[in-house]
C-alpha cells in the first residue's frame, strides 16, 4: 500500500512538471524519463542478472521501428501494432538469447555487440521499409479512441511508462525470479546446485528487459516524430552501461540516479567548458569505477550507515555503564 501510495504522489508530481515546462525544457524532460526507463530496464539485466549485453539500445531502436513500420506501412491498428512489436521484441530477444546463454563474460558481451550493428547495417541498407540512411519522418500519434494526445498530456504517457517499468522492475526483484537471477549472477554453479535452471533464468531476463526497451522504444518514435540510424548508434548502448555503474549497479535507484547525472551532464556543462565536458564525464567515469565501486548510491548507504553509527553507540555505552 505504501508502494502504491508512493508511485500515485511520483504520477503527479512528474506529471505536474509536463505542463510547466516550455518546448525545450519539454524535449530534454521526455527524453531524461525515456533515459531513465531504458537505465532501469538495463539495470535488471546488467546488474541483477549479471548479463553483460550491448543490444539494449537495439530493442529501444526495434521497438520505435517496429511501431512505424506496422503503424504506416502495414497498416494495422494502434492496439494491434503494439502488440505485434512487444512480440516481434520477444522473438528477437529468444533468438539472441538461446544461443547466448551458452556464452560467457566478454562473448556474450561480443555476440550482442555484432547483433546491435546488424541492425544499424539493416537500418541503414533497408530502402523504402527503414527510410535508409534518412530514416522515417513526416508521422504523427494516432488518434487513441479519437482523442490526439499532443503536448504535456503525451510527457504523462511517459511518466506512466517510467513508473510502470519500475513498478514491474520491483515486483520481479522481490520475486523468486529476482532471487534466481541473483544467485545465477553470483554464482552460476551454486545456483545451479540449489535447483536453479540457469539457462532459462538468463533467457527470461533477457527477453523480458529486451521486450520492456522494444515498448520504451515506441514510446520514444513520437517524441520527435522521426528516428533514424544514428541515433540508435552503439555509443548510446554504452552511455547506458554507464549510467547503471555510475548510479550503482543492481539498484533501482542507482539507475535513476546515474542516468539524471550523465543525460543531463552534458546541458550543464556545455555552457561553461564547451565541447570538454566529455573530459569532465570520462573523469567522473574513472573516478567512480576506481574510488566508488558500488556507484553513487553507495555514498548514500554510507552516509545513511555512519549517521545511524552514533546513535547505536551511545546506546551500547548506556548498556554498559
Amino acid at each position: 500500500m505504501k508502494a502504491l501510495l508512493g508511485l500515485v504522489v511520483a504520477a503527479v508530481v512528474l506529471s505536474a512538471v509536463a505542463f510547466m515546462l516550455g518546448s525545450y525544457q519539454t524535449d530534454i524532460y521526455r527524453k531524461l524519463l525515456l533515459w531513465t526507463t531504458l537505465a532501469l530496464s538495463y539495470n535488471f539485466l546488467f546488474g541483477i542478472a549479471g548479463q553483460v549485453a550491448f543490444s539494449h539500445f537495439t530493442f529501444y531502436g526495434i521497438g520505435a521501428y517496429a511501431i512505424l513500420i506496422l503503424l504506416f506501412q502495414v497498416g494495422l491498428p494502434l492496439p494491434l501494432a503494439v502488440l505485434a512489436g512487444i512480440a516481434l521484441c520477444v522473438v528477437l530477444a529468444l533468438v539472441v538469447a538461446i544461443p547466448a546463454t551458452r556464452l560467457e563474460g566478454f562473448y556474450l558481451a561480443l555476440a550482442t555487440l555484432a547483433f546491435a550493428q546488424l541492425f544499424i547495417v539493416v537500418l541503414n541498407e533497408g530502402g523504402k521499409v527503414t527510410g535508409a540512411a534518412g530514416g522515417l519522418a513526416n508521422y504523427r500519434l494516432p488518434d487513441v479512441f479519437g482523442v490526439r494526445i499532443t503536448g504535456p498530456w503525451y510527457t504523462v504517457v511517459i511518466v506512466v511508462l517510467l513508473l510502470g517499468t519500475l513498478a514491474v522492475l520491483w515486483r520481479l526483484d522481490r520475486s523468486w525470479f529476482g532471487r534466481a537471477c541473483r544467485a545465477v549472477r553470483d554464482n552460476p554453479e551454486a545456483a545451479q546446485a540449489m535447483g536453479v535452471n540457469v539457462a532459462r533464468t538468463k533467457i527470461i531476463a533477457y527477453t523480458i528487459t529486451s521486450a520492456m526497451a522494444g515498448v520504451a522504444g515506441m514510446v520514444y518514435a513520437f517524441v520527435d516524430n522521426t528516428v533514424n540510424p544514428p541515433i540508435f548508434g552503439l555509443e548510446n548502448s554504452f552511455l547506458l552501461l554507464f549510467m547503471v555503474i555510475v548510479g550503482g549497479s543492481g539498484r533501482h535507484a542507482g539507475a535513476i540516479i546515474g542516468a539524471a547525472l550523465l543525460y543531463l551532464m552534458p546541458f550543464v556543462l556545455s555552457p561553461l567548458i564547451g565541447h570538454h565536458h566529455a573530459l569532465v564525464f570520462g573523469v567522473v567515469m574513472v573516478a567512480v569505477v576506481l574510488f566508488q565501486p558500488k556507484g553513487l548510491i553507495g555514498l548514500w548507504d554510507a552516509l545513511v550507515a555512519k549517521r545511524k553509527t552514533p546513535s547505536s553507540a551511545v546506546r551500547g555505552t548506556k548498556v554498559h555503564q
